[in-house]
């Protein structure tokens, strides 16, 4: 009992890294997308993006076997991603416009920008939750219950992971704000980063039974899981480097 306690433990704290890794890159996305709005306008669309994670992260937790079963929905995950992450990319090259006001008027009022927030919480949510039941379906069952499908023990360390996941992304999404305020150019590097992650939920549809386009088990992989998290770090040093630089130069 004690080394199943002991295997739980270590993998909660393996979890939670990654919920928090996880987090922090909504949370970037949700700043990016609020940062034009004024400042009461920014804690209210970031009120809602937080709410609006919570729920949907829970609603995946309780739904995760169902939605592990159809590729279709993962798909949705990766294209939305994909799309918000070139469509801004591209939006930022052609922000050099003739006109002086032509950057405002295409930025999104107040509520579209909640739903576009919203929609990205929802592809968030997805990939943290697939991410979460990966690592908790390798643990020994725990308990004779189930919850959404899901041994009892398996779902309250994904259930703990997420709340602590939630806790990071409340206070890491105001100081993404001011950040990105500080370093312009990384808002280029957090929509790669959104790209990437959508890259690795595509990953994870090729690789589903359904489609069987990738092996099963290469998202799982060691090669797989090192390059996602290689890349993803040295996108956000990148940016961060190159703010850095610009900075210097305007002094």
């Amino acid at each position: 009992m004690e080394a199943i306690l002991l295997e739980y433990a270590w993998v909660l704290v393996v979890l939670i890294v990654l919920e928090g890794l996880l987090a922090a890159d909504n949370a970037v996305v949700m700043a990016v997308m609020v940062k034009h709005l004024p400042r009461e306008q920014q804690r209210k669309a970031l009120f809602y993006g937080l709410l609006g994670a919570f729920v949907f992260r829970f609603a995946a937790l309780f739904m995760i076997t169902f939605l592990v079963n159809i590729w279709q929905i993962q798909a949705l995950g990766a294209i939305y991603l994909l799309f918000i992450s070139i469509k801004n990319i591209m939006d930022q090259r052609k922000g050099e416009d003739t006109h002086p006001d032509a950057k405002k008027r295409k930025q999104s009022g107040f509520w579209m920008t909640v739903v576009k927030v919203e929609l990205a919480d929802i592809a968030f949510a997805l990939d943290s939750m697939l991410a979460a039941v990966a690592l908790a379906v390798t643990l020994p069952k725990l308990g004779n219950f189930d919850i959404g499908g899901i041994n009892g023990g398996q779902f309250i360390v994904m259930l703990l992971g997420g709340i602590i996941g939630l806790v990071i992304m409340r206070f890491a999404a105001r100081q993404f704000v001011v950040l990105l305020q500080k370093f312009p150019t990384l808002e280029t590097a957090a929509f790669l980063i959104v790209g990437w992650v959508g890259v690795k939920l595509a990953v994870l549809t090729l690789s589903h039974p359904g489609l069987g386009i990738l092996d099963e088990s290469f998202p799982h992989s060691t090669l797989w899981q090192v390059t996602f998290w290689v890349v993803l770090v040295g996108i956000a040093l990148s940016g961060y480097l190159a703010g850095v630089r610009n900075n210097k130069k305007k002094a």
